[in-house]
């Protein structure tokens, strides 16, 4: 049966899309047949960071009653398909987001999970994934106004009359030593799913349009998304020995100019 996951938050850089561009590939290659479709209709970013943009039908097409969703479904990472939104402010104008429903019914038969990277804030094109997601899974940043915004998200999900799976903690500075997992449980009142660290390597995937699981397989956060896939996937996680891919002729040439101006 499949499973509809809506990733979200209550104010935009808390990192929702890097989630979902590295949850989707991983479960893909655990073996679950995943879609990962950009939800952020105005400000579409996950084609960006999977090097999916300049496409012939996106969402945009398909809000719009121009296309079907088949048609807007491309291949990702590891076997996980993508749906990815316009850049365009025409195609956000003419999109009109009550059609999301029945795309996702299209879609239900083909994928074992589907995953909605939602737009943050609490507009009407936020508010229709919380709606029809199996569970909404919020992504927090360990500061007092991403929690405080997080609580509303989840509020709003359960007045509309949506389901908070559980909380991913994005971004935190030292995993292993203060931070408090039970706390922010406490304050959140949803259960921790997983804690992604900080790490400088999610900037470096996104510049090079792939996902750290990917890009840096062997980084802390490549770590942590793969432990968090796996229990999602339901299947015990095994940490492997990973190498960090070979870097490339642009790579090397410029940390070379970073060195000479230095």
């Amino acid at each position: 049966m499949v499973k509809v996951y809506t990733i979200a938050s209550g104010k935009g850089g808390t990192g929702k899309t890097t989630v979902t561009a590295n949850l989707g590939p991983m479960l893909a290659q655990y073996g679950k047949k995943t879609c990962i479709l950009d939800a952020d209709v105005g400000m579409a970013n996950l084609g960006l960071v999977l090097g999916l943009e300049n496409l012939p039908v996106t969402l945009h097409e398909v809000l719009a009653g121009k296309a079907r969703v088949r048609d807007a479904i491309y291949d990702g990472p590891f076997g996980v398909k993508v749906v990815p939104c316009g850049l365009s402010l025409q195609g956000f104008q003419q999109s009109n987001p009550d059609r999301l429903k029945d795309i996702m019914t299209d879609l239900v038969s083909e994928f074992d999970v589907l995953i909605l990277d939602a737009p943050a804030g609490i507009s009407k094109d936020g508010v229709i994934p919380l709606t029809i997601a199996d569970g909404v899974i919020l992504v927090v940043n360990p500061e007092i106004s991403s929690i405080v915004d997080a609580l509303k998200t989840k509020i709003l999900t359960e007045t509309v009359g949506g389901h908070v799976e559980g909380a991913i903690i994005n971004r935190v500075a030292d995993a292993g030593s203060d931070f408090n997992s039970a706390q922010m449980e406490k304050l959140l009142g949803v259960r921790v799913l997983g804690i992604i660290p900080e790490d400088p390597n999610v900037r470096r995937a996104s510049a090079g349009r792939a996902p750290i699981v990917v890009r840096y397989p062997s980084s802390g956060a490549s770590r942590a998304f793969r432990r968090l896939s796996a229990d999602i996937a339901g299947i015990e996680y095994t940490e492997e020995a990973t190498e960090q891919p070979r870097e490339s002729f642009v790579d090397r040439l410029a940390r070379a100019l970073f060195r000479a101006k230095a």
